[in-house]
């Protein structure tokens, strides 16, 4: 069955007539077209058997009707009565709507009163489950586009590090990387890049800004790009110049946890049992307190989905399964590091997508 199979079968299965999705990046994973409508409307409109339905802004459909979706568009004007259309496109399809599948973390709520008004309220029931199922276990193809995402980001990395020089600041070395990047055709980050030095690495989401590289610093890149709608992310985190002995000691600490996460990577463990794992090492090494976040979380066309790995996820790891894990310690006033990787979970174990090393790199 193809994606869209899957949905009718499942809305079959919970007697369920019909979805109403509106996230760009399900509507991007289930039709292959990617469109940022802004306030317009996008929606995919998907019944037990009828033939489904792509919602776009008007000035899009010329777009919609050259992507991979081959079923019917139904394009929205400005000055159209939206909620009209939808209504009489669906009839059209199915007299009774009852019950419809939404993503309930996505709706807007202005969005559920159309849907009200349109289709004499009908009950609502949550789709996310089966669309994360569906997302989570990535195909070959799939796989091959994520792979060229990891690979641009580990040469990502290695032109941040030609970049860092004595005195320049975090933008400074920012704007660098990403205008190569530009010029060789890479058009969207997977989200906001950062490089952070010194004690600015103490604050995981740190914001760069004019602080400058100094000798001694550790410096914390954190980036990943898109490829073909499909993300990255990794982090990598360098010496300028030597540090010290705390700063060394953070580091190995973080990358033994790391490492031990990585090569624990099967299916049938949990996502709780691989967050212990790295965390029972910084833990042991006297940095519990420091290590402030989940252990990674999946990655696909979003840069945060399904599965998240977390102290209490008890979601079992499968075959086809993307996600990071990025261990990290922050010592405020002191340093901050983080290791991350892009880990394709196989049959048997683990293939490390993202390939720059993780040893300690002295500039």
């Amino acid at each position: 069955m193809n994606k869209i199979q899957e949905i009718s079968h499942w809305l079959k299965v919970k007697n369920v007539d019909m979805t109403f999705i509106t996230s760009k990046e399900n509507i991007l994973y289930l039709t292959g077209f990617d469109c940022d409508p802004h306030e317009r409307m996008l929606a995919l409109v998907v019944f037990q058997s009828e033939t489904p339905l792509l919602i776009v802004p008007k000035l899009d459909e010329s777009d919609a009707q050259q992507s991979a979706w081959n079923h019917d568009i139904l394009g929205i004007d400005d000055t159209d009565d939206t909620w009209k259309m939808i209504q009489t496109a669906v009839y059209q399809r199915r007299q009774r709507i009852a019950s419809i599948a939404i993503e309930t973390e996505h709706l807007i709520y202005d969005r559920v009163t159309g849907l009200n008004g349109a289709f004499a309220n009908p009950s609502f029931v949550r789709v996310e489950e089966k669309i994360q199922a569906l997302r989570a276990a990535k195909s070959q193809q799939e796989l091959v586009i994520i792979r060229e995402a990891a690979r641009i980001a580990d040469y990502a990395i290695e032109i941040g590090a030609q970049e860092l020089a004595e005195g320049k600041t975090e933008m400074e070395v920012l704007a660098a990387l990403e205008y190569q990047l530009k010029k060789e055709g890479i058009t969207k980050m997977s989200f906001e890049t950062m490089v952070l030095t010194g004690t600015n690495a103490a604050s995981p989401h740190g914001v760069p800004g004019n602080t400058k590289i100094q000798k001694g610093d550790l410096v914390l890149f954190d980036l990943g790009v898109v490829v073909d709608g499909y993300c990255s992310d990794i982090s990598r985190t360098l010496a300028f110049g030597a540090v010290n002995e705390k700063q060394k000691d953070i580091y190995q600490t973080v990358l033994n946890a790391q490492v031990a996460a990585c090569e624990a990577v099967k299916p049938g463990i949990t996502c709780a049992a691989l967050d212990k794992i790295a965390r029972d090492v910084i833990v042991d090494a006297g940095y519990g307190q420091y290590f402030t976040h989940r252990l990674g979380h999946g990655i696909g066309i979003s840069i945060h989905e399904f599965p998240y790995l977390t102290s209490i996820s008890d979601t079992i790891i499968t075959p086809g399964m993307t996600f990071t894990i990025e261990p990290g310690i922050y010592v405020p006033g002191i340093a901050g590091v983080r290791i991350e990787d892009d880990i394709f979970v196989t049959e048997t174990g683990a293939e490390i997508l993202t390939k720059h090393t993780k040893e300690l790199i002295i500039l």
